[in-house]
């Protein structure tokens, strides 16, 4: 069998003509409409992923050139277009007890209360974390009614469809314990074999919403027991994490927990938490922190 030149194929491929014109200038435009939309700042190497993913709503919306699209976008007459555009630039990459570490400190904080608890899971994909999360309270709780309520936001409108949804192929489950998927989920017959769907109990305990952190108006009220917000502030800028982060602050209760990301560390972004464990964190001054016995409610 003939080798195959890894490198040379690579650079052929780089030099195959695309379908489309992608100029340094539309890149650069997209870049600036998705910091200004969602605040993510992509990286100048990002320029053929950019292409392959808006390359496929040009074809969507039967245009030929991305200079057309994105004077359609920025003319202010295409919002729902903003969405997919949207969607398409955010990665989605997730799975059930991703950083697993979390889950016990989780559970150990979820143990010191009695409840009535409620948790915000800042940016849900298409569902893991949360589930993970539920799954957690559940076990805390020994029962899969914990008192426990779960707020799940996402700027992506498509993966909160799927989390809704709580339906899963059997690969996504393949590292979980058998008493866990027994105990959590429901096999699939017939079509659907080889799936499984999350139990109505966990399904309830979760409350889905749109919501953009940049956006002045976040649609949920606090105060919260636990933020989950791991692996999104990566693609931010430092000042939009300080904004944010500032922002979690009067939604915190003075003992809450904030959770982030493996590669994420807040401490050089906010004098306003002080580290708890591996990458998660608490109030530096717990003063500044809400006290509320009520559950936090999503508006709208």
């Amino acid at each position: 069998m003939a080798k195959i030149d890894i490198r040379q194929e690579s650079q052929n491929n780089l030099k195959s003509p695309k379908e489309f014109e992608f100029s340094t200038k539309d890149f650069e435009r997209v870049r600036a409409l998705i910091y200004s939309r969602a605040g993510i700042s992509l990286a100048a190497s990002k320029q053929e992923m950019v292409y392959s993913r808006i390359a496929r709503r040009l074809r969507a919306n039967g245009l030929t050139s991305f200079t057309t699209y994105l004077d359609r976008l920025e003319s202010g007459r295409a919002e729902d277009e903003w969405e997919a555009f949207t969607n398409a630039l955010t990665t989605n990459l997730t799975s059930f007890f991703r950083e697993e570490h979390h889950f016990p400190l989780l559970a150990n904080h979820l143990k010191g209360n009695k409840g009535p608890l409620t948790i915000w899971c800042s940016a849900s994909s298409t569902g893991e974390e949360p589930y993970s999360i539920a799954m957690t309270a559940c076990e805390v709780f020994g029962t899969l009614t914990p008192p426990v309520q779960i707020i799940a936001t996402d700027i992506d409108t498509n993966v909160l469809n799927t989390a809704q949804q709580g339906i899963y192929s059997q690969d996504k489950i393949e590292r979980m314990s058998s008493e866990r998927v027994r105990r959590f989920m429901l096999r699939g017959k017939g079509q659907q074999s080889g799936m499984v769907r999350m139990r109505p109990e966990l399904r309830e305990m979760i409350t889905y919403r749109q919501l953009n952190l940049l956006s002045d108006d976040w649609a949920i009220r606090g105060p919260f027991d636990v933020i989950f917000c791991r692996n999104v502030m990566i693609y931010f800028d430092k000042a939009t994490q300080g904004k944010i982060l500032s922002r979690f602050v009067p939604l915190m209760k003075p003992d809450a927990l904030l959770f982030a990301g493996h590669s994420e560390n807040f401490m050089y972004v906010s004098n306003a938490f002080k580290l708890r464990g591996k990458t998660v964190y608490q109030l530096a001054d717990p003063s500044a922190g809400t006290v509320s016995t009520e559950r936090a409610k999503p508006v709208g």
